[in-house]
C-alpha cells in the first residue's frame, strides 16, 4: 500500500495527501491497522498547534506583518549579494525553529521569505526551498523537532548537549544548503 501510494504520487497520478489519505484507510479496511491504533498515532497536541498555526500565518500575510518583517530583512540585505539574502533567510529559520515545531515554522516563515524574495526582486522559489531546510535542520534543542525530544530521555542529554553539536550542524547547513539551493533553484 506504501509502495503504490509512493509510485502514485512520484507519477503525479494523485497528489501527495490523496495518495497517503488513501493509503491510511486501505490499512484500516485491509486490517493492518485497526480504528483504535490509527486513532492513538495521531498526535493530537501537534494537529491543534498547526491548526492554530495556519490562521495565524494567513494574517500575517493578509494585514501586512509579513510585508512588514520582509521589510526589515530587506534593509539588512540590501547591500548583500545574492547568496547572502538567501543565507539571512535561512539563519532566520534557522533562528525561529528550535522554538516552534518545524511545521509551523514554515507556516510563519514561508510568507515572510517570499514576500522577502519580491521585495528583492528574486523569484520565490529558492526562498521558500531555504525555509524548508532550515526549518527541517533544527539541531539547537530538543523543543523544535519531535526527534530531538524522543532521544533527550533515552540518551540521557541534558537542554544544553543540543547545541554544542547543533551550532556546528546548523552552520554545515547554510554553508552547504545556500550553494545547493542556488545550484538548483536560480534567483531570476
Amino acid at each position: 500500500v506504501l509502495s503504490s501510494a509512493m509510485l502514485l504520487t512520484a507519477f503525479g497520478v494523485l497528489p501527495v495527501a490523496t495518495a497517503f489519505f488513501t493509503a491510511a484507510i486501505l490499512m484500516i479496511l485491509f486490517g493492518a491497522l485497526s480504528l483504535r491504533e490509527a486513532y492513538d498515532a495521531v498526535d493530537w497536541p501537534i494537529l491543534v498547534m498547526l491548526g492554530a498555526l495556519i490562521p495565524v500565518s494567513e494574517a500575517m500575510r493578509t494585514t501586512g506583518g509579513a510585508d512588514l518583517i520582509a521589510g526589515w530583512l530587506s534593509q539588512l540585505a540590501s547591500t548583500l549579494p545574492a547568496y547572502g539574502a538567501l543565507a539571512l533567510i535561512m539563519v532566520a529559520v534557522l533562528a525561529v525553529t528550535p522554538f516552534l515545531n518545524n511545521a509551523a515554522t514554515v507556516l510563519v516563515m514561508a510568507p515572510i521569505a517570499a514576500t522577502f524574495a519580491g521585495q528583492l526582486g528574486y523569484k520565490p522559489d529558492a526562498f521558500l526551498m531555504a525555509v524548508a531546510v532550515g526549518a527541517a535542520c533544527d539541531f539547537l534543542t530538543p523543543i523544535g523537532h519531535q526527534c530531538n525530544t524522543l532521544v533527550m530521555g533515552p540518551g540521557g542529554y541534558r537542554f544544553g548537549d543540543y547545541w554544542r553539536l547543533g551550532l556546528p550542524l546548523s552552520i554545515l547547513v547554510l554553508v552547504l544548503g545556500v550553494p545547493l539551493i542556488l545550484l538548483v533553484w536560480p534567483l531570476v
